[in-house]
């Protein structure tokens, strides 16, 4: 790179579809002479050249100015050409090779992109809410269909009960409990807090929506969501609430299929005043309503009907309801399968209520690629859960696979925007997926050839849930797990930790990976563990919004530095149970030790060790 060619990129006009930005350049008189100096900008296949005009010489500098109006929100990537002494140069992001740059060597920049700063590198605090707190002193009253667990320490239910009714045993995990346990989740670092659906539903993970209106009533009461608010916010936490909108419960009031609801729903008659909310299908002249993915419980919404988008979207609405009561972002449940009107129409709902309300999506693809216009049309999502790089990151530290983390990573750098990068959710689990720590540590349960390789090869209700590893099998399972989560913890975006990670809960399979928190059994280790992750970040402010440098990946260790301004921190971590060496690059030869785990130090890991270097 050229260190004698200085530039910036200045909005000096705002406009609702797009900036002007005023380009400038300086390069020292005293050496050489610049003539055609362009600034020339790609979209997609769309070329741009900018000529920036001589402005003037003065103290030993050649000033070049020009103006560019950039009418969409979108990522443009760009370089420089100009003649240096009468030679046709390249100033770019990879100075190798004395041609055109290709789109790997360019700069990138994204044109109005607004993600608010408080969901930028933070850390996220995942709750399935049934299973964290019981906080209410009350008993649980006894529901049609819905089994109760009076001991918080008793085996769940996995698969259907009796009568084949799935996920409908309830420990009474609810809102107040949430409130009991602030200044714990506050003591991690965590300033993000993300609560599974908590609207009444007939399941206990609450994806199958009965009434949009009202808190379920194991969970609380609509005043008890606003007081979580109210006292988050009094601790600098952010609330962000997981939104259903793809679907409905067949038990619900506007489904109503087995009458338990006093208004007449959809499933009742096509007179239903909720009839247009659902998406029908016709077959041999008969009409049948649509089932997320053939479950017969999710009856599929439908985003283009005008009575179910003024009941969501529409001012007076369910998103304006839930945000009076305090919210601050709402995390799109499969929002692949929402329309991109419906998710625009969700975007001008948030924004009408919080300027800078954040919205995340459950995307397992790269969303850049998806010929949607989750973000970069900039009327929707902010950003998205960060399935490709936590699966790749599995996939590195347990089979050593370089070549997925290192493309993955560079895909991310490459396609999305930077604020989109540091509003990523790097998550440890979820409730979708098996317990990261048995990932490592159940060798046999995973098949590593699988897309996505963390469901276990026998997902048998019997084989999951109570399964437990032996404690040699825990022990290395621990190492492992703990190098993975220092890693992710420092690459761009918010870390996400799924209620229990921290504290050792395991989980084999998508169902058993919702057991409750073992509130006065925890593994204090990893409790501490977290802890000291979340203080670094939280002293390390820059790194909310620092780019990311890859050094080194290969099948001993991983390193990569994070620059932010004059602020720079270096990250190495081992993968193996072996002692590892690694060079210190020289800019950090005076540098302090910011983070060390397991032993390490400059310029030395050990076995599943990691050292930050703050410079």
């Amino acid at each position: 790179m050229s260190s004698d060619f200085l530039y910036s990129i200045t909005p000096v006009e705002k406009h609702n579809n797009g900036n002007k930005y005023l380009i400038k350049v300086e390069v020292p008189l005293d050496r050489y002479w610049y003539d055609d100096v362009y600034f020339m900008i790609e979209k997609g296949n769309e070329k741009i050249p900018v000529k920036l005009n001589h402005k003037e010489n003065k103290d030993g500098k050649i000033y070049f100015e020009g103006e560019v109006f950039l009418d969409t929100r979108a990522i443009y990537r760009y370089y420089f050409s100009y003649y240096k002494d009468g030679k046709l140069c390249f100033h770019k992001k990879k100075d190798l090779v004395k041609h055109n740059p290709i789109r790997e060597e360019m700069f990138k920049m994204s044109v109005n992109y607004d993600v608010p700063d408080w969901a930028k590198g933070k850390i996220m605090y995942h709750i399935f809410v049934d299973r964290f707190n019981r906080g209410s002193s009350e008993k649980m009253v006894p529901m049609d269909r819905r089994n109760i667990h009076e001991d918080w320490n008793e085996s769940m239910q996995i698969g259907p009960d009796k009568d084949g009714i799935w996920n409908n045993d309830f420990y009474g995990g609810d809102l107040k409990g949430i409130i009991d346990k602030l200044d714990y989740i506050e003591s991690l670092g965590v300033s993000i807090l993300y609560l599974s659906p908590i609207v009444w539903s007939q399941s206990n993970h609450r994806y199958d929506t009965s009434d949009y209106e009202n808190v379920d009533p194991y969970a609380g009461v609509n005043e008890d969501l606003k007081l979580l608010c109210e006292e988050a916010h009094k601790r600098g936490m952010k609330v962000v609430l997981d939104a259903v909108f793809n679907h409905t419960g067949s038990d619900s009031k506007y489904f109503n299929k087995f009458g338990n609801f006093d208004e007449v729903g959809a499933y009742q008659s096509n007179e239903s005043p909720y009839s247009s909310f659902f998406r029908k299908h016709y077959h041999n002249g008969k009409e049948y309503f649509d089932y997320w993915w053939g479950f017969d419980n999710l009856p599929e919404c439908n985003g283009y009907s005008k009575e179910w988008r003024e009941y969501i979207l529409g001012e007076g609405g369910i998103i304006d309801l839930w945000f009076s009561l305090g919210i601050d972002g709402l995390r799109l449940d499969v929002a692949d399968e929402l329309t991109d009107d419906f998710i625009e129409g969700i975007r001008t709902a948030v924004k009408r209520n919080k300027s800078d309300g954040f919205i995340l999506g459950e995307v397992w693809k790269n969303p850049m690629r998806m010929n949607r216009g989750y973000i970069e049309s900039g009327k929707g999502m902010d950003s998205v859960m960060n399935y490709p790089l936590v699966d790749a990151l599995l996939r590195y530290f347990k089979y050593g696979d370089v070549h997925k983390l290192s493309y993955i990573i560079n895909d991310m750098l490459n396609e999305y925007p930077e604020e989109t990068i540091y509003a990523l959710m790097n998550f440890t689990s979820t409730h979708d997926i098996s317990r990261a720590i048995n990932m490592f540590g159940c060798e046999k349960e995973f098949s590593p050839y699988k897309e996505w390789y963390w469901d276990p090869v026998d997902n048998s209700h019997e084989h999951c849930k109570d399964y437990k590893m032996s404690k040699e099998d825990l022990i290395r399972a621990k190492e492992i797990y703990k190098a993975y989560i220092s890693a992710l913890a420092f690459l761009p975006g918010n870390l996400s930790i799924f209620y229990g990670d921290e504290a050792g809960v395991e989980g084999l399979g998508n169902l058993a990976n919702r057991k409750t928190y073992p509130w006065g059994r925890e593994d204090t280790d990893l409790v501490e563990f977290f802890t000291d992750i979340g203080k670094v970040r939280v002293n390390n402010r820059f790194l909310e919004q620092a780019d990311l440098n890859v050094f080194k990946i290969n099948r001993d260790y991983l390193m990569f530095e994070r620059v932010n301004g004059e602020d720079r921190m270096l990250f190495a971590v081992n993968r193996t149970d072996n002692d590892v060496d690694f060079k210190v690059p020289d800019e950090y030869s005076d540098s302090e030790d910011v983070y060390v785990l397991k032993k390490s130090r400059k310029g030395h890991l050990g076995p599943y060790g990691s050292i930050a270097l703050k410079k």
